[in-house]
């Protein structure tokens, strides 16, 4: 997948107005999940993105390995994103993101990923970025997760 076509899929699934508000979404998500987990890690997970979205990942972050909550990396993307992006709107972005990055992976990367990131106390509870891909991935709107009729 290139550039466009990722950044297309984003706007769609986001149902946003233009390419730049899909931009800044990923962006913001990927920015701060750079700032997150380990740079070898970063470099690893996005190893298999479009060259220009590898670089948010790995290059537009100052320091890697920070020590943040599940709340601080919601605030982090909203506030990146700007343009009045609530924590709510930040979190569905970064899941959808998310969700769409899980197609690109290799499996033992994403599971790596979801590794540097612990699960089970609340206030670190990295399992709601997963919640989408968890829940059988996104599907369009309208359309039913049961196949077949009656």
């Amino acid at each position: 997948m290139n550039f466009d076509e990722f950044t297309g899929q984003v706007q769609h699934r986001l149902e946003l107005q233009d390419t730049g508000r899909a931009v800044r979404a990923i962006r913001a998500t990927l920015m701060t999940l750079g700032e997150r987990i380990p740079e070898g890690n970063a470099e690893d997970f996005a190893a298999n993105l479009p060259i220009e979205i590898k670089w948010y990942m790995t290059g537009a972050v100052a320091e890697h390995g920070q020590r943040f909550d599940w709340r601080e990396f919601v605030s982090r993307v909203g506030e990146i994103e700007g343009e009045g992006v609530d924590g709510a709107e930040a979190a569905f972005h970064a899941r959808v993101i998310i969700d769409l990055i899980e197609g690109l992976v290799p499996p033992s990367d994403f599971q790596q990923l979801r590794d540097q990131l612990p699960e089970g106390r609340e206030d670190e509870n990295w399992g709601k970025l997963f919640e989408m891909v968890d829940g059988g991935g996104w599907t369009e709107p309208g359309d039913s997760q049961v196949e077949g009729g009656s």
